[in-house]
């Protein structure tokens, strides 16, 4: 089963409908009312990207937020970017795909299942919040200049 059946499975569970859709180029996916519509154009793996930020509204989301030029609609499309990040990355998982021999961005995105800008823009999220580099268990993760992790001796 890849990540994106996994993303539906568990959508299902949490009661959500999952539709697809021929949106425009610029939408990937929405979320409303327990129904998230996913763009038919996208391949497997951009799927499974945009239904973990879309599944991160349904946790972590509240009303119409649409208009990006309100300050609290902008925090809450974070919000929702970081659950799914959290959801299919997270620092345990970097570590992880060390482990299993990813040492590019490439490697490490297809060992996550995610696309490399989608790592990307996780690295670059998990850089804000964390700094420079951040200590996981016996694993240094480091963000600058680029994704690097070590394992502590």
């Amino acid at each position: 089963m890849n990540m994106y059946e996994r993303m539906e499975d568990e959508a299902c569970e949490d009661g959500i409908d999952i539709i697809d859709c021929d949106f425009t180029e610029n939408i990937k996916g929405l979320y409303c009312d327990g129904v998230i519509g996913i763009n038919k154009k996208l391949d497997t793996t951009e799927k499974a990207c945009v239904m973990a930020e879309e599944l991160g509204h349904h946790h972590t989301s509240v009303g119409n937020i649409l208009d990006m030029s309100i300050p609290g609609n902008r925090k809450q499309e974070r919000q929702a970017r970081i659950w799914g990040y959290n959801r299919l990355i997270g620092l345990a998982k970097l570590a992880e795909a060390y482990e299993n021999g990813c040492r590019s961005y490439h490697d490490t995105a297809e060992y996550l299942e995610v696309t490399p800008e989608y790592l990307a823009e996780c690295v670059e999220c998990y850089r804000d919040k964390y700094g420079d580099s951040v200590t996981v268990g016996d694993y240094i993760i480091m963000f600058i200049p680029y994704l690097a992790v070590f394992r502590r001796i």
